[in-house]
């Protein structure tokens, strides 16, 4: 029988194990916590509403993670319960049981996976771990590169890579290489996860394995080897909700506690990771956004289901652009913000180097209901003692576009002489027509989303720059980037695409 079928067979039977475990609520679990029952403990100071976290953590983590969950339970009272184990036999024990609160496997393709499964709601980048071999101190075998390893004299062990990412990531470079099948028939035994191989070493039951870096920072006796056939084997290491916790916003409490530059990522920094960028830690941030008004409708629900599900508070601006860029300029930074136009990213782009555009919106004329006046063109709006509202120029991207509208179809100034309200959001001139303080307004179409029983909306046609781009950025300077850039994810959401069709913008992100 081939190695490769034992250790696909020992596999099973440990999935096997673990399954039948968690059915019986007897399975091994890694938590020194104090007992939230007994008074004085930090757990029952902690909030009573939250039931304990339970994360599922791949092997090659576990050295940080205790760190982590000691500091975690002492600062928030909060319990922690962690299993260890295989990232796939962990995957494949969520995907069993729809049971725990968080997946942090050792590379995220698992939990690509998972996502593909309907397994993982969403994740949050930690850190890296580079692929390498592992020999006692003092590398007594003198391996300097992946062809040693083939020595008939040496003892070769390995992770699985039908269970470890470690062994994933091997079997994927070599196989590329074309060197997998060497190293294969090379390797002595495959083990469960990467901290049986570095303790096989350790033990001397083996004489090298394939390891990740971070994970040899609490074996002093080891010594890590880089060597370049496994130069490109970086893994990154994510944390992932998963989808069917019962409890999202404290679990994401404890992601963003991982994440953080202050909190998680100091340890894991301590232990030979390399760190992403992270945003600083509170127990509850308030995110705040800056968006023209002219969103507000598609966006505002989103904003409310984000707030809920994440346990953080959501501080937003809305207005005309032009008023919020003054704001920008005078000092007042958001961590984010949501442009009814180009133009108006633009003159902060100091504050938002990296704006992405999201969606489209139509410059049109309002009317009322059955449109009496019979206006059918911009021409039309210069007929004698016609009352026009437009957006204010310096105000509101719309003002703005309206101007360049005007001045292209070359009646700007017939034009402007009926115009006898400038406002700084469309909604204002919604209201006045529909009031009758006015017979027509250049507005944008979504203007006229929520307002369909009482008026019409009037096609400008042949002036391409009567459409706005609205672009979405993340302050340089936000002290929350990652929470922001979760925010986005839900304003791109498939949900979210449909408000922003409903209350008549165009979607251009991804397109």
């Amino acid at each position: 029988m081939s190695k490769t079928v034992v250790a696909m067979f020992a596999s099973l039977l440990a999935l096997g194990g673990m399954t039948w475990a968690l059915m019986n609520s007897d399975v091994r679990r890694t938590s020194t916590s104090p007992d939230a029952s007994q008074p004085g403990s930090a757990a029952s100071q902690g909030d009573s509403k939250i039931a304990e976290i339970s994360l599922f953590c791949a092997a090659s983590n576990q050295a940080v993670m205790e760190e982590i969950r000691r500091a975690y339970e002492a600062e928030t009272g909060r319990r922690v319960v962690i299993q260890y184990g295989s990232s796939q036999s962990l995957l494949s024990q969520i995907e069993v049981s729809r049971t725990g609160d968080l997946y942090l496997p050792a590379d995220d393709s698992f939990l690509a996976m998972g996502r593909e499964k309907k397994l993982i709601a969403e994740s949050i980048e930690i850190a890296t771990m580079n692929c390498g071999i592992v020999v006692p101190k003092g590398n007594p075998k003198g391996i300097d590169e992946l062809s040693d390893l083939f020595a008939t004299d040496l003892r070769l062990v390995q992770a699985n890579p039908d269970a470890a990412a470690i062994g994933k990531l091997t079997k994927k470079i070599t196989t590329a290489s074309g060197l997998w099948d060497q190293l294969d028939k090379a390797t002595a035994a495959y083990r469960t996860t990467v901290t049986d191989v570095a303790n096989d070493v350790l033990v001397g039951a083996a004489d090298a394995g394939i390891v990740y870096d971070a994970v040899l920072h609490t074996y002093p006796d080891l010594q890590f080897v880089n060597v370049p056939e496994l130069a490109e084997g970086v893994s990154q290491v994510s944390v992932g909700v998963i989808s069917s916790s019962p409890q999202p916003s404290a679990a994401l409490h404890f992601a963003r506690y991982l994440s953080a530059r202050d909190r998680g990522l100091k340890h894991y920094q301590t232990h030979g990771f390399k760190i992403s960028s992270g945003d600083e830690w509170q127990d509850e941030p308030e995110l705040t956004i800056y968006a023209g008004s002219m969103l507000r409708p598609a966006i505002e629900d989103t904003i409310i289901e984000f707030e809920q599900r994440e346990g953080v508070r959501v501080s937003r601006a809305y207005n005309g652009c032009g008023i919020l860029v003054a704001q920008m300029k005078s000092g007042q930074h958001p961590d984010a913000y949501f442009a009814c136009d180009l133009e108006f990213m633009n003159q902060v782009k100091d504050l938002f180097p990296e704006p992405v555009s999201v969606s489209e919106n139509e410059l049109v004329i309002l009317v009322e209901k059955g449109n009496p006046k019979k206006i059918g063109s911009l021409r039309d709006l210069t007929k004698e003692g016609l009352r026009v509202g437009i957006g204010h120029e310096k105000q509101c991207a719309m003002g703005w576009i309206t101007q360049n509208t005007f001045k292209e179809s070359g009646l700007q100034t017939e034009l402007m002489a009926n115009v006898t309200v400038q406002t700084p959001t469309g909604d204002m001139l919604v209201n006045q027509l529909r009031t009758g303080s006015l017979d027509a307004a250049v507005a944008y179409l979504s203007n006229a989303a929520g307002a369909a029983e009482f008026l019409d909306a009037v096609q400008i046609r042949g002036i391409p720059c009567s459409t706005a781009t609205q672009p979405w950025a993340v302050a340089k300077e936000s002290r929350f980037p990652k929470l922001a850039g979760r925010l986005f994810e839900h304003l791109s959401s498939t949900e979210s695409q449909e408000i922003f069709a409903a209350e008549g913008f165009q979607w251009k992100l991804g397109k």
